[in-house]
Protein backbone atom coordinates (compact mmCIF):
# COMPACT_ATOMS: atom_id res chain seq x y z
CA UNK A 1 0.00 0.00 0.00
CA UNK A 2 3.01 2.29 0.31
CA UNK A 3 5.78 2.25 -2.27
CA UNK A 4 8.91 4.36 -1.97
CA UNK A 5 11.16 5.58 -4.73
CA UNK A 6 13.95 8.08 -5.21
CA UNK A 7 16.74 6.68 -3.08
CA UNK A 8 20.28 6.28 -4.33
CA UNK A 9 23.82 7.51 -3.98
CA UNK A 10 24.71 11.10 -3.13
CA UNK A 11 27.67 13.09 -1.95
CA UNK A 12 27.72 15.20 1.17
CA UNK A 13 25.91 18.45 0.48
CA UNK A 14 23.79 17.01 -2.31
CA UNK A 15 20.02 16.76 -2.42
CA UNK A 16 17.68 13.83 -2.98
CA UNK A 17 13.92 13.60 -3.14
CA UNK A 18 12.08 10.54 -1.94
CA UNK A 19 8.55 9.76 -3.03
CA UNK A 20 5.94 7.56 -1.42
CA UNK A 21 2.96 6.39 -3.45
CA UNK A 22 0.02 5.55 -1.22
CA UNK A 23 -2.61 3.28 -2.70
CA UNK A 24 -5.87 1.57 -1.82
CA UNK A 25 -6.82 3.73 1.17
CA UNK A 26 -6.43 7.16 2.65
CA UNK A 27 -4.10 7.60 5.57
CA UNK A 28 -4.15 10.45 8.02
CA UNK A 29 -0.54 10.80 9.10
CA UNK A 30 2.27 9.55 6.91
CA UNK A 31 5.87 9.59 7.99
CA UNK A 32 9.37 8.82 6.88
CA UNK A 33 11.52 6.72 9.16
CA UNK A 34 15.03 5.43 8.64
CA UNK A 35 17.33 2.73 9.86
CA UNK A 36 21.08 2.88 9.54
CA UNK A 37 23.21 -0.25 9.72
CA UNK A 38 23.57 -1.44 13.29
CA UNK A 39 21.23 1.23 14.63
CA UNK A 40 17.65 1.43 15.79
CA UNK A 41 15.00 2.67 13.42
CA UNK A 42 14.37 6.37 13.98
CA UNK A 43 11.73 8.91 13.13
CA UNK A 44 12.64 11.45 10.45
CA UNK A 45 9.54 13.42 9.54
CA UNK A 46 5.76 13.18 9.34
CA UNK A 47 2.87 15.05 7.83
CA UNK A 48 -0.82 14.99 8.70
CA UNK A 49 -3.70 15.04 6.25
CA UNK A 50 -4.13 18.77 6.89
CA UNK A 51 -0.47 19.46 6.29
CA UNK A 52 0.98 19.80 9.76
CA UNK A 53 4.60 18.71 9.71
CA UNK A 54 6.97 17.29 12.29
CA UNK A 55 10.71 16.71 12.08
CA UNK A 56 13.46 15.04 14.02
CA UNK A 57 15.96 17.55 15.34
CA UNK A 58 18.70 15.92 13.28
CA UNK A 59 17.02 16.83 9.99
CA UNK A 60 15.20 20.04 10.89
CA UNK A 61 16.12 22.79 8.47
CA UNK A 62 17.54 20.34 5.92
CA UNK A 63 14.64 18.01 5.12
CA UNK A 64 11.14 18.96 4.07
CA UNK A 65 8.10 16.68 3.96
CA UNK A 66 5.09 17.40 1.79
CA UNK A 67 2.08 15.58 0.43
CA UNK A 68 -0.22 15.77 -2.55
CA UNK A 69 -3.52 14.29 -1.42
CA UNK A 70 -4.96 14.37 -4.94
CA UNK A 71 -2.10 12.17 -6.12
CA UNK A 72 -1.96 10.11 -2.92
CA UNK A 73 1.73 10.88 -2.62
CA UNK A 74 4.09 12.00 0.11
CA UNK A 75 7.53 13.42 -0.56
CA UNK A 76 10.70 13.94 1.43
CA UNK A 77 13.04 16.57 0.06
CA UNK A 78 16.47 16.05 1.57
CA UNK A 79 18.98 18.86 1.23
CA UNK A 80 22.50 19.32 2.57
CA UNK A 81 22.87 15.58 2.95
CA UNK A 82 25.42 14.25 5.40
CA UNK A 83 27.09 10.84 5.58
CA UNK A 84 25.14 10.20 8.80
CA UNK A 85 21.94 10.39 6.76
CA UNK A 86 22.90 7.07 5.16
CA UNK A 87 20.11 4.61 5.92
CA UNK A 88 17.17 2.69 4.54
CA UNK A 89 14.31 5.15 4.42
CA UNK A 90 10.79 3.82 4.81
CA UNK A 91 7.48 5.48 4.25
CA UNK A 92 4.88 4.49 6.81
CA UNK A 93 1.37 5.41 7.86
CA UNK A 94 0.00 5.61 11.35
CA UNK A 95 -2.56 3.00 12.35
CA UNK A 96 -2.82 4.03 16.01
CA UNK A 97 -3.32 7.32 17.75
CA UNK A 98 -0.22 8.88 19.19
CA UNK A 99 2.65 11.24 18.49
CA UNK A 100 3.87 11.13 14.93
CA UNK A 101 7.37 10.51 16.25
CA UNK A 102 6.27 7.29 17.94
CA UNK A 103 7.35 4.42 15.73
CA UNK A 104 4.97 1.83 17.29
CA UNK A 105 2.01 3.89 16.05
CA UNK A 106 2.96 3.15 12.44
CA UNK A 107 1.20 0.03 11.19
CA UNK A 108 1.57 0.27 7.43
CA UNK A 109 5.01 0.22 5.88
CA UNK A 110 6.65 0.41 2.52
CA UNK A 111 9.55 -1.78 1.56
CA UNK A 112 12.16 0.94 2.05
CA UNK A 113 14.65 2.64 -0.20
CA UNK A 114 18.39 2.94 0.36
CA UNK A 115 20.02 6.33 0.67
CA UNK A 116 23.81 6.38 0.76
CA UNK A 117 25.72 9.61 1.31
CA UNK A 118 29.46 9.65 0.81
CA UNK A 119 31.81 12.23 2.26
Amino acid sequence: QLVESGGGLAQAGDSLRLSCAVSSRTFSTVGWLRQAPGKEREFVAAITWSGDTYYANSVKGRFSISRDNAKNAVYLQMNSLKPEDTAVYSCAAQSKAGPSSSIPTYGYWGQGTQVTVSS
